[in-house]
């Protein structure tokens, strides 16, 4: 029975084979018309862009790491915020991370070579603490990473920290000066600035002509008030000049500041501008001699001279006297007059020849020279 039900079998299958011609899988049934068809569709398909990181980006300037932590009282620490204001008296310490750490602090104290500031270099950081603090310690403080190799370092500027501490005293709005009138040079190619700076963040400052009495806007365009500065003259020109003085206004009190003269600059910076001058060109045996050297430059630019001259090898005693002083030029344009005189007694004949000065500043130098003759 079983041998006859698979000869109908496989004579089922050649039946199949021969209308479809197509030879069926093994294992698999026949599928149904129409069972097999692919669907349309309208799905709309987004192609897969890569992302690709932005080499420029990640080659810009680092983000700066903030390493300046403030210490709190019982061992506590926490990161200094861009201004602080402590009351006077207060003990203030500050550390930075980094084997080498470069510091910055108000010129005050170092001025005065002030023992109440301490500045140490330990193994993991650098520490500043400042006892005892007054005022007048006001300022900004801050610290840097220093990459050195051998006996030359240079900042590390992603690596560094501020903050500016405003220390507040009883009776004192002003940061205290060290004298009651100051001088402040107006130069048509630079910034100029009245540093009246305030102890209290909250305070009001205004700035004030003495005569004619008025208040002097700080507009933002040719006048800024800077907390930290003080009022900056953006681009200083001869209607600024006069005695002006600043107000500030806190907590119901007021306070003037000293005054400040403000002096127009009549020569722009630059190298010195040199000229020699000499008593005689021809001189007769002993008679004196003396050749003049004269800088106008700017009020508050030092000027250094040095001489050659004819007898400088033979050791010819001569006398050198450098001298400076202010001189007002019209219109309230002042200029600093620096000169120097050699002057040879008991002329010879060795002292005949060039006399070179040169006069430096530190924007450059400049070397003039004359000649004197033996008569």
């Amino acid at each position: 029975m079983k041998v006859w039900l698979l000869l109908g079998l496989l004579l089922l299958h050649e039946a199949l084979e021969d209308v479809t011609g197509q030879h069926l899988p093994k294992n698999k049934r026949p599928k149904e018309p129409g069972e097999n068809r692919i669907k349309p569709t309208n799905k709309k398909v987004k192609p897969k862009i890569p992302k690709i990181k932005d080499r420029d980006s990640a080659n810009s300037a680092p983000k700066t790491q903030s390493i300046m932590m403030q210490v709190l009282d019982k061992g506590r620490f926490q990161k200094p915020a861009a201004t602080l204001s402590l009351l006077a008296g207060q003990t203030v310490e500050l550390r930075c991370k980094g084997s080498r750490i470069g510091w910055s602090y108000p010129a005050y104290l170092d001025t005065f070579k002030d023992s109440r500031l301490s500045v140490k270099q330990n193994e993991r950081y650098g520490q500043l603490t400042l006892v005892n603090s007054t005022s007048a310690d006001t300022g900004e403080f801050s610290c840097w990473v220093q990459l050195c190799s051998g006996y030359i370092c240079r900042k590390d500027e992603a690596k560094r920290g501020s903050t500016y501490i405003f220390f507040t005293e009883k009776g004192e709005l002003f940061v205290p000066s060290p004298s009651y009138f100051d001088v402040v040079y107006l130069n048509p190619d630079r910034q100029a600035v009245v540093p009246c700076r305030v102890t209290v963040l909250s305070a009001k400052v205004t700035l004030h002509r003495e005569f004619p009495a008025k208040e002097i806007p700080a507009n933002g365009t040719d006048i800024v008030y800077d907390m930290k500065r003080g009022f900056v003259y953006l681009q200083p020109h001869s209607e600024h000049q006069g005695v002006v003085y600043c107000r500030a206004e806190a907590g119901g009190r007021s306070q003037i500041s000293v005054k400040y003269q403000l002096l127009y600059v009549a020569v722009p910076s630059g190298p010195p501008s040199t000229t020699i001058l000499a008593s005689s060109n021809k001189v007769k045996s002993g008679d004196d001699i003396s050749v003049l050297c004269t800088v106008l430059g700017e009020p508050d630019v030092e000027v250094e001279f040095t001489w050659i001259f004819p007898g400088q090898k033979d050791e010819r005693p001569v006398t050198i006297q450098d001298t400076w002083r202010l001189i007002h030029r019209g219109l309230g344009h002042t200029t600093r007059i620096s000169q120097s005189v050699i002057t040879v007694e008991d002329f010879e004949t060795i002292d005949a020849g060039y006399y070179i000065c040169t006069a430096q500043n530190l924007q450059g130098q400049t070397t003039v020279a004359t000649t004197v003759e033996f008569s």
